[in-house]
């Protein structure tokens, strides 16, 4: 069995319109949630071997902030930019990728594409994610190439705000 943590980046500003969509910054608000999240993963044992973002701002540093919590280098965070620009095709295309000797990574990523690779693995309806929100997906298979549509269980959900 394979697992993967989706990740949706946290809390993003628009306060300056001069910075482009790219290079949008994390909020306080955004730091606070990442620092929650990785923490309560941290709290519950959940390190991943692999980390892989978009190189999008906002996405790279939730996922700073996430490694730097599980005690991962930031510098072993995969950079993908079709996590950025691409569809769900291009995002399973990045998981079914992946080398067979990661059991449990970690994307982080951009709604709404990352809310639809839920749907596209699990066959689940979902919301839209929330910023910061992880779920986590068991693959009901040995090697990533095997991951298709419907091919994973939605185990869990958690988001900074969840009651």
């Amino acid at each position: 069995m394979k697992v993967i943590y989706l990740v949706r980046h946290a809390k993003a500003g628009w306060h300056d319109p001069t910075i482009a969509d790219f290079e949008r910054p994390l909020t306080t608000r955004g730091h606070a949630e990442a620092d929650s999240m990785s923490t309560h993963l941290l709290h519950q044992g959940i390190i991943p071997e692999l980390l892989v973002s978009s190189p999008a701002t906002r996405a790279l540093e939730t996922a700073q902030i996430f490694a730097d919590t599980l005690g991962i280098e930031t510098g072993e965070i995969r950079h993908n930019i079709d996590i950025y620009e691409g569809d769900t095709e291009a995002l399973a295309t990045i998981v079914q990728a992946l080398d067979d000797a990661f059991e449990t990574i970690m994307l982080f990523g951009h709604n709404p594409t990352i809310s639809s690779l839920i749907r596209w693995l699990t066959g689940k309806p979902t919301d839209a994610m929330e910023t910061c929100g992880i779920a986590r997906i068991d693959l009901e298979c040995d090697r990533w190439h095997e991951a298709g549509e419907e091919s994973g269980t939605l185990t869990w959900y958690e988001y900074p705000k969840k009651d």
